[in-house]
């Protein structure tokens, strides 16, 4: 019984040394990753006054962008000129919908490109709102234009939020998100071989901030190119999911309506779909090593 014990005592003992020693290990990739990343910073040139300068020049641009397409829309009613603002909850996104809809058939260029330059706006500065903007999409339009909308504008506003962090953000995302960054480049690390897979789980999966991945991919060294594709396909599955419902939008009452049991089942099976090239190079690799 002593013998069993001892042996019961010796096996926890060593689960937990392994334990720690995975602690230990994590640790010390993400402090070997932030001095990396510490070091990169050093060799960056420019001021934070420029860098800042460059951001507001850039926002006031889009904005400025955006009235030039407000101004040359169709006249307005009052009361329609009201709902022409950034959908904030399912009500909004309503309201605009039935104004844009009058719209869309005589003047669907301006309506498409008003749409078209408003997403691509909200995911370059990560500002909360495109969700709605999805679903609405599929009360504006056909289905199959609805989703390569939606795939595009997602991937050229998050590549243009690349660029600006590229070009500026680097100090921001080092002084506040330090250790995130610092993990998450851990994963990249171990992930190169097959990046533009990983980046197409992560899209669909919500276990990073869309954010969060905007803004620390490049200044973990992130390629632009994998970057883009894999968001384009990445959120496919969920705009997919999204758009479906905005072809009853009347019908929602919050923008968990969206999505179901069923859609959540879809987005799964998609996820572990955008893994199985990579599960499938590694038994390759195993079995010609």
């Amino acid at each position: 019984m002593g013998d069993r014990l001892n042996l019961k005592g010796q096996e926890g003992n060593a689960e937990e040394c392994a334990n720690s020693s995975d602690n230990v290990k994590e640790m010390f990739t993400a402090t070997t990753e932030l001095s990396k990343l510490t070091q990169k910073d050093t060799v960056i040139e420019g001021s934070a006054r420029k860098a800042i300068t460059i951001l507001v020049a850039i926002f006031l641009s889009s904005l400025l962008s955006l009235g030039i397409v407000y101004y040359n829309f169709p006249e307005l009613q009052e009361d329609e000129k009201l709902h022409i603002k950034l959908p904030k909850n399912i009500d909004d996104a309503k309201n605009l919908g039935k104004v844009l809809s009058r719209y869309t058939g005589d003047h669907f260029y301006t309506v498409i490109g008003g749409y078209f330059l408003t997403y691509i706006f909200l995911q370059s500065f990560a500002i909360p709102g495109s969700i709605f903007l999805s679903i609405l999409s599929g009360f504006l339009f056909p289905f199959p234009l609805a989703l390569t909308l939606v795939c595009l504008c997602s991937a050229l506003g998050a590549s243009f939020c690349y660029i600006l962090f590229y070009l500026v953000g680097r100090k921001l995302v080092l002084k506040y998100l330090p250790v995130r960054a610092a993990e998450w480049a851990g994963h990249v690390s171990r992930h190169r071989s097959h990046l533009l897979n990983y980046i197409i789980f992560l899209r669909i999966t919500p276990f990073l901030p869309n954010w969060f991945i905007n803004i620390t991919s490049p200044v973990i060294d992130v390629p632009l190119a994998p970057f883009f594709l894999g968001t384009f396909l990445g959120v496919a599955p969920p705009s997919f999911v999204a758009i479906q419902a905005g072809t009853t939008l009347h019908q929602l009452t919050s923008s968990r309506d969206a999505f179901s049991w069923t859609s959540l089942t879809v987005l799964i099976v998609f996820a572990l779909l955008s893994m199985i090239p990579v599960l499938f190079k590694k038994k390759l690799k195993e079995k010609f090593d």
